[in-house]
């Protein structure tokens, strides 16, 4: 067991707004719970499926394609080609199957990447309406960063729960 306390009991991020300061504890609790869960899984175990789960190796690339979706609506962007045909693949283990250390890295990178869009958002644009999906769905910039942090926490314990599984503890 750690003696660190969870990110939330350390004190504030640099250069993180309080008013985001949750949403940057929950994204850095996830980086460091994904690299303990995830990390030395097997090429096997990363993309085994439980009672037809989704795999951890999807979980891990929907972490980063999810963060990146969800930055690209909070700037007031569409989403590109690129990001909507990387949706479809994010469950597919390729051919080896990839690796858990690249994923790992991409998720992480991703929570940085986050973390970093949290640092650069004034105060000032939280509540400018946003919309998401083809739908477009009405939220605000605070929902999606918020969103980005909630459900990037939820996919880190499902990765939690199904690498535990996998690895039969």
């Amino acid at each position: 067991m750690s003696t660190v306390p969870e990110p939330w009991l350390r004190g504030p991020i640099a250069g993180v707004d309080p008013y985001l300061m949750p949403a940057a504890h929950a994204l850095t609790q996830s980086s460091e719970d994904i690299a303990r869960a995830a990390g030395d899984l097997s090429p096997a175990a990363l993309w085994a499926r439980p009672g037809g789960a989704a795999s951890v190796g999807f979980h891990l690339r929907h972490i980063a394609g999810s963060i990146g979706r969800l930055l690209t609506y909070a700037r007031g962007e569409r989403l590109s080609a690129a990001q909507l045909a990387a949706i479809s693949a994010e469950g597919v283990p390729g051919e080896p199957p990839e690796e858990a250390a690249p994923l790992v890295q991409r998720a992480q990178e991703a929570i940085a990447g986050a973390i970093d869009a949290l640092r650069a958002t004034p105060r000032e644009v939280l509540l400018e309406p946003r919309t998401v999906g083809r739908a477009a769905l009405p939220t605000n910039v605070l929902g999606l960063l918020m969103h980005v942090a909630e459900h990037t926490q939820r996919h880190t314990g499902q990765i939690i729960a199904t690498a535990k599984v996998v690895q039969g503890s």
